[in-house]
Formats: structure tokens, sequence, C-alpha cells
């Protein structure tokens, strides 16, 4: 470990110096993937100290991100789909996600959520509509917190609410379907207002973005690491925006 550490530590200013040439994401997402497969091979009974350790991470990104430059990033913590887990492993994970976000709002960061809050429990939905309310005027970095999220769900929401705002004003359907451009759609995105994603990272050797950002992705580039969540380190951090800034992103072919 002696020997170790030093050798981390100079590969990370390494990593660091480099960034210097490379241009910055603007947004990145991040797919939180392996809590409970990190748990499973740290010999971890309990899950669930594997979704708190992912939690503590998400800490740690965010400071990572502040340093560089970044101005907005979207964290995917519970799809849709998770909602049906067992009650057993579902509600402890929720609490863990309740704590977290009150505590982003202590930390100073502000707070964006991203889902079906319907869906949710409303001890759920409430704190994370609080930390909405509590965080709106905070200054720097945007955290979208992604919780009973699906891609799929997002854009039918975006055109749901698009197609309630046109009919308020008394626009047919016929007049709408006329002058219809992705743009509309996109105002009423989770994300409206914000710059799609430069970046998407997943953990965990998943590679595939199973419908997160669906519509935001488009033109991201996609990074994935081998490590778990819990296990994510900054040279992992620094090393996909390296893999960015490598890039010649050719937008649209």
């Amino acid at each position: 470990m002696g020997l170790r550490d030093p050798l981390y530590w100079l590969y990370e200013r390494r990593l660091e110096r480099k960034l210097g040439s490379y241009e910055i994401p603007k947004h990145v997402g991040v797919i939180l993937d392996g809590n409970r497969r990190w748990a499973r091979t740290s010999g971890l009974a309990n899950i669930n100290k594997g979704h708190q350790a992912g939690a503590e991470k998400i800490f740690e990104l965010l400071g990572w991100c502040n340093e560089v430059g970044v101005q907005v990033v979207t964290m995917w913590l519970l799809s849709t789909d998770n909602l049906s887990r067992p009650r057993e492993e579902l509600d402890p994970l929720l609490r863990i996600i309740e704590d977290t976000v009150r505590r982003l709002g202590r930390e100073g960061w502000r707070v964006n959520p991203m889902g079906a809050l319907d869906l949710l429990p409303d001890p759920t939905a409430r704190a994370l509509k609080e930390a909405a309310s509590a965080t709106s005027g905070y200054p720097g970095l945007i955290v979208n917190v992604a919780v009973g999220y699906g891609g799929r769900r997002e854009i039918a929401d975006a055109v749901r609410a698009l197609l309630y705002a046109e009919s308020a004003k008394g626009t047919s359907i016929e007049e709408l379907a006329e002058r219809l451009d992705s743009e509309h759609i996109a105002q009423h995105l989770y994300t409206r207002g914000q710059p799609d994603p430069d970046l998407l990272i997943r953990t965990s050797g998943e590679q595939r973005l199973s419908g997160f950002l669906l519509w935001q992705s488009a033109h991201s580039e996609f990074y994935f690491c081998e490590v778990f969540w819990p296990a994510f380190r900054k040279v992992e951090f620094l090393r996909a925006l390296r893999s960015y800034g490598a890039r010649n992103r050719r937008f649209g072919s």
C-alpha cells in the first residue's frame, strides 16, 4: 500500500495535467450501476450497504465535476423498472435516496428531480420536491436526480405536457401537427433549458444505456467502465474525460 498510493497519486496528477489540452463536457450523465454486485463481491450480506456506499460516492463525483468545470450532472438513481423490486429491498433504497437528496441540498447543490414522481411513494416524492424548491436559486452545478425515471416515459410525459399546453392556448390537433418539430418536444423534457449531455458514463461493465436520456443522448459520447459504482475512483472519472476530449465529435454522422 505504501508503494501503491504514491503511484496512484502521480497517475491522477498526470491525468489532470493532460486534461488542460482537452475540452471539458458541459453536461455529464452517469448510470450509477453495480451497487448490489459490489456488495456481494465485497462479502456483504446486506446489499443495502452497497446502495449506501454508492450514495456516498455521489458526493465525490460532484466534487470532481465541480473541480473541472462541468455545469450539469445527471445521475440515474432509480428506474421505473426498479419500482417493482421486492419491498424489503426497495424501501431501504428509497430511504437512502431521500437522505441523499436532502444532503445534496445541505451541501449547496442545485437539485432538479427527473422522473415520474407520481409513481413514487409520498415521502420520496416529497423529499425530491422539497430539495428542488429549497435549492432552485443556488448558483453553480445543476444536479439532475433521476428517480422513477425511464427514457420512454420521459418522452411520453413531454408529448402529453405539450398537448396540454397547446390545448390551453386553443391550438387544434391539426394546427399542432402542421408545425410540430423536435424543439417543441424538447421544451417539455425533464431537462428543458439545459444543454444535452455531452458525455454519458456507465459503470459495472454493462455496455448499454437502458433508455437513459433516450431523447437527449442523440449526439452524446458514451464511456463504459468495468468498475462497480461504489468502487469508481477519480482516475476512472479523469479517464472518461480524457477519452471524451480525445474524440472527434461528428454530430449527426
